[in-house]
């Protein structure tokens, strides 16, 4: 338990370093119209002539307050070493790193794979980087629709604001730091997680294929009974959770049973219990 609280606060000093030095070295210097508070700062310095670090902070603390109080206090102790780190980090950096001559495409690509490894990476510890994500963590607890969807949205609305001090062009370069950072969200939440199959299967000869599984496979089953809405037919419903490797064989075992068998297969990356390590979703 110590030693994961320890790696949980790691992984968050960590992670606000990495969104501090993607913004104040890709982020800040070009005024990438990104999402999170760095791209809504951007727009603040131009609409109102706000100073754009001063914008970072002040969002920060003010977020990290409305995260508190809706979010709860377990939430707020969790991200209150974000709201600390990520402000310090931003500072240190701004003034130590000068500014690299790089094309502001690149700028906003890197960017934005930088920005989404920082804030996946707080996330898996259940933090918050304080930021911008608070919002979609706030909306996802009403609506339970994906985080990192809801980031994606928020940060879409974000660029969409520089729209007219900006223009087109700077839009458009801002929604690559927008899909980059969604991207790399999802792939650092799901990393190291089991990406398996969840298969439902309905045959005329269940107990047949549910046996083959168990000796061949190795795998548990689960049975639940249905009726056919045009039939009116009682029918046995068999759901079965395999490796990605296992699931060829899987088809194969039931094709051989019952070639008119019903399959539904969905992607689970997160299965918890034996024979499967431990998934993330967020």
């Amino acid at each position: 338990m110590k030693k994961n609280k320890l790696l949980n606060l790691a992984l968050i000093v960590i992670g606000n370093f990495i969104l501090a030095f993607s913004v104040a070295v890709f982020i800040l210097p070009y005024n990438i119209l990104s999402g999170g508070v760095a791209g809504m700062a951007v727009v603040l310095n131009s609409l109102l002539g706000i100073d754009k670090g001063f914008a970072v902070n002040f969002l920060v603390i003010i977020l990290f307050l409305i995260g508190w109080l809706v979010l709860g206090k377990e939430f707020a102790i969790k991200t209150f070493l974000s709201s600390v780190t990520y402000p310090i980090f931003l500072s240190l950096i701004t003034q130590v790193l000068p500014i690299f001559e790089i094309d502001s495409l690149l700028a906003s690509l890197y960017g934005g794979l930088l920005a989404g490894v920082g804030i996946g990476l707080v996330m898996r510890t259940g933090a918050s980087t304080g930021g911008m994500d608070i919002p979609p963590l706030i909306i996802n607890k009403i609506t339970n629709i994906k985080v990192s969807t809801l980031i994606m949205i928020i940060d879409t609305v974000t660029v969409l604001l520089g729209f007219m001090t900006y223009g087109l062009e700077k839009v458009l370069i801002g929604f690559i730091s927008v899909f980059a950072t969604g991207f790399m969200i999802d792939k650092v939440l799901v990393f190291g997680g089991s990406i398996s199959k969840s298969v439902q299967i309905i045959s005329k000869n269940p107990y047949e294929i549910i046996d083959k599984i168990h000796n061949t496979l190795d795998r548990g089953t689960t049975i639940s009974e249905a009726i056919g809405g045009y039939t009116k037919e009682k029918r046995v419903i068999i759901l079965v959770v395999v490796s990605q490797k296992q699931y060829n064989e899987l088809i194969d075992i039931v094709n051989s049973i019952d070639k008119e068998a019903f399959i539904i297969t969905t992607d689970a990356t997160s299965v918890h219990g034996e024979g499967f390590s431990f998934g993330f979703r967020v």
